[in-house]
């Protein structure tokens, strides 16, 4: 019988090997930025010829879950409650490029009320992982079901949204452009539904004990997002023109990782992929960044590091506040 190679198992036999370390092993496929030569750093949104290979390992997306659920912001919750109070029929909630659903087990336990999750991704890999880790209950013990629709979310509808209570997604944003943007704009107020989008990068990374090599890495890897058109670190400022031109109130909630001791294995992870995109963008910095980041991941190992990684939540609601 043959076994399935997982996509870690796939990257190492590809025989690359990340910066700054010495076998591949150390890295999960997917993780953070780090992509292969002529890949854009995305969610695999947009449609193409034949079938494309999972964007983000399964692996990567368990790792950073815990942290994205103690970064995603409480605040935005009270005015999405107001908003979704009353709705009759249950709500309907489309999750757009959900990986394996982490969103959906944060939120609907979060809700009062029946849910229906709608999860949307590109990758079948992971639609099965959300769909089979899917939470079951609402905050007051009433039914969440869940359907699955691959497809392209850069071309969203407002007919696809006909009936929905809510959108929702997560690390989305920064992977658009401007003109995907506009069009997820366009399907959700289109719809009158509001959107959550969280966890979009905001640029801003701090790092203690602090070295003069941060600042400079940071402006690498944010260009390096930028990329092919891709809103990267200036995502959250263009969703919310988006919406607000077509007559929505937006509001934007910190939403950053701080990560510690306890979460070394996902600071170790995403230090590989930060300085990695950063010297991608940057070769010159290469000769400095490979003992920088050995340096790094030492002080990681032994619970000397921090690291506050900026993102920011959206709420945008339709047609004015509540």
């Amino acid at each position: 019988m043959n076994t399935p190679r997982t996509a870690a198992a796939k990257w190492r036999e590809s025989g690359r090997r990340p910066l700054g370390v010495g076998t591949a092993d150390a890295v999960i496929a997917g993780a953070g930025p780090v992509v292969r030569p002529g890949e854009r750093a995305t969610v695999r949104l947009r449609g193409g010829d034949g079938e494309e290979p999972p964007r983000y390992a399964p692996e990567w997306l368990t790792l950073r879950e815990g942290a994205d659920a103690a970064a995603r912001a409480e605040d935005a919750l009270d005015p999405l409650r107001i908003r979704l109070a009353g709705l009759p029929g249950g709500l309907v909630v489309h999750d757009l490029g959900c990986g394996t659903g982490s969103m959906g087990r944060w939120l609907a336990p979060r809700l009062d009320g029946a849910q229906h999750w709608v999860l949307h991704d590109r990758d079948p890999y992971l639609l099965h992982f959300a769909a089979a880790a899917a939470p079951r209950t609402a905050a007051d013990g009433s039914r969440v079901t869940v359907e699955t629709r691959r497809g392209d979310v850069s071309r969203l509808t407002a007919d696809a949204l006909a009936g929905a209570a809510l959108v929702t997604a997560s690390a989305l944003l920064d992977v658009l452009t401007r003109d995907e943007v506009g069009t997820l704009a366009d399907a959700c107020v289109g719809a009158g539904c509001p959107a959550l989008l969280t966890l979009s990068v905001a640029g801003r990374v701090e790092l203690g004990p602090a070295d003069p090599l941060d600042a400079e890495l940071a402006e690498a890897f944010n260009a390096h997002q930028r990329r092919a058109g891709l809103l990267g670190p200036d995502a959250v400022t263009a969703t919310c023109e988006a919406f607000a031109e077509r007559g929505a109130t937006v509001r934007v909630y910190p939403s950053a990782w701080r990560l510690g001791p306890d979460e070394a294995a996902l600071t170790g992870q995403w230090l590989r992929g930060w300085v990695g995109a950063a010297v991608e963008q940057r070769p010159d910095l290469r000769e400095r960044a490979e003992p920088y980041l050995r340096d790094r991941l030492a002080a990681c190992a032994a619970g000397e590091l921090r690291a506050v990684v900026h993102h920011d939540d959206l709420l945008a609601l339709p047609g004015g506040t509540p």
